[in-house]
């Protein structure tokens, strides 16, 4: 399975979006939203399934992409 990850803005901060979850992670700044998308994909990856980052600035211009590949052979920590 291919999990998608979205960082975007929300009102009054930032918030972090995936399938399958109902809830948004809200953040007060945009790098601390980008750090839990990047522990939630590593987290995925390290489940054995794939997933992607997309990073929208504040005007819906997509800032970022990043793809993390699943079975990682080490655990990685952030």
């Amino acid at each position: 399975m291919f999990h998608e990850i979205t960082v975007a803005p929300a009102p009054g901060g930032w918030a972090v979006r995936t399938g399958g979850v109902e809830n948004d992670m809200l953040f007060l700044s945009g790098a601390s939203a980008e750090s839990a998308a990047r522990k939630l994909a590593a987290n995925v990856a390290d489940a054995g399934e794939a997933s992607e980052i997309l990073i929208y600035l504040r005007d819906g211009t997509l800032a970022g992409r990043f793809v993390c590949p699943g079975a990682l052979s080490e655990p990685r920590h952030f």
